[in-house]
């Protein structure tokens, strides 16, 4: 088998490597390594390959800490310790910022992270019943694969959750029609863990009573999809609270809905958004925008520093979510909400919106260009924040603003919400 020195990390995690000219990409390979590996992917500029053994390893190397590392697509990263992923991803966002963009920050942020492990307040588990693994099988799928892998426990998913997959596998055998279950999702907020069954076929009385009985066992809060994401529903208990989470820097409580868009770190979100009014310094007398306020992260606490807020959304449920949000915490009238598809921003839509001190971005991976070209050439916003998912739209969305509308990047990091992954979140902050 062929041999690899290991160069650097790309953005997916994996060992770089160049042979003869061409460029390989290794799973499980980390810089200052050589490793054996084979190739599963040729084309005619690279390779995607696995590693098969390591003859020389990284001083970051580590051995990982659960048993399903490398079978399971879930991680990628849990070979590297944990201060190998923050600079590794910090690294990513850099060089996103300067190959796509063009640019450096003149300030480089602290990288934000928590704890690594039983972090995932939010997941979706596959089902499927394969009788020669065993039966049923709950849990993500295999790395390369639409196949589950088989587990019986997760070290992302907090320890109640994870104790679940077992019993679940046993509750997914027992029901009338198992091939009929696709996926059970999990949410959970405050002491609260809800799980949402996708079924395809109606669910018969049998079925719903070993529902019930797993739940009042389990101390869990089962939700029913039977069709579109819109027909998901509470079924038992029938009286459960509604989930929820805080941001205890600024005395708040934001309640969703299992299948609503929230981070899925929580420790890690709390940190971001003390980072982002850091940078932001709302303040009374001012009025804000957040675009792509999602059921109100970032719009509350806003408000909560004294400022006026116009927080706008493309769904309409999400907008609803956070208008209620703001009235549960008290903060309803220093927030207004509107309903608008960002992602066809023009300089109308977005004068519409009145004036605007400072702006805070939160965008899908999509990115927010359509934004970021329609600002005005005024000296308004002054201020920007921009949180993102995705350091390349970041990076191009960065471009637009520094050369087109005047301003400068004034710093950016990245926060780990998604440890032993190579996702990464940054944040970024823009100024005229």
């Amino acid at each position: 088998m062929p041999t690899a020195a290991i160069e650097s990390l790309d953005h997916e995690g994996r060992g770089v490597a160049h042979i003869d000219g061409k460029a390989i990409f290794i799973e499980g390979a980390l810089p200052g390594e050589i490793v054996e590996f084979a190739s599963y992917r040729r084309k005619a500029k690279y390779e995607t390959a696995s590693t098969l053994s390591v003859i020389k390893a990284s001083s970051q190397r580590v051995v990982p800490a659960c048993p399903n590392f490398g079978t399971c697509g879930g991680c990628s990263m849990q070979h590297l310790d944990r201060s190998g992923q923050t600079a590794a991803k910090q690294r990513v966002l850099e060089d996103a910022l300067w190959h796509i963009g063009r640019l450096r920050a003149d300030q480089l942020f602290p990288p934000i992270a928590g704890y690594p492990w039983a972090y995932r307040s939010r997941a979706r588990l596959s089902v499927r019943t394969v009788m020669s693994k065993g039966g049923a099988l709950v849990g993500f799928r295999e790395r390369h694969s639409s196949f589950v892998a088989v587990m019986d426990s997760c070290a992302i998913l907090p320890p109640n959750v994870s104790a679940l997959i077992s019993p679940l596998k046993r509750l997914v055998e027992a029901m009338s029609r198992p091939d009929r279950l696709p996926q059970i999702e999990v949410a959970i907020g405050g002491e609260s863990t809800v799980l949402v069954l996708r079924h395809l076929e109606a669910l018969s009385d049998q079925d719903k009573d070993h529902l019930r009985k797993f739940a009042d066992q389990h101390r869990i809060i089962w939700f029913l999809q039977p069709g579109s994401v819109e027909s998901t529903h509470l079924f038992h208990p029938p009286n459960a609270p509604m989930l929820s989470y805080r941001l205890p820097d600024f005395g708040l409580e934001l309640a969703f809905h299992p299948t609503e868009f929230t981070q899925v770190n929580p420790a890690v979100n709390r940190v971001l958004v003390r980072r982002a009014m850091a940078l932001l310094q709302p303040g009374a007398g001012e009025r804000i925008g957040d675009l792509f306020c999602g059921l109100g992260n970032f719009t509350l606490p806003i408000a909560s520093m004294g400022a006026q807020v116009l927080g706008v959304e493309g769904s309409a449920a999400l907008v609803a979510r956070a208008s209620q949000n703001a009235r549960r915490n008290g903060l309803a009238s220093r927030c207004e909400f509107g309903v608008a598809n960002l992602f066809e921003a023009t300089e109308e839509s977005f004068a519409a919106f009145g004036r605007l001190d400072k702006l805070l971005i939160d965008p899908p991976r999509e990115g927010a260009i359509a934004v970021v070209k329609a600002l005005p050439s005024n000296g308004t916003p002054r201020r920007i924040v921009y949180v993102s998912c995705s350091p390349a739209t970041l990076a191009r969305d960065a471009a637009v603003l520094v050369n087109e509308k005047g301003y400068r990047l004034a710093g950016a990091g990245i926060a780990n919400m998604f440890p032993h992954t190579s996702h990464l979140e940054s944040i970024a902050l823009f100024e005229r």
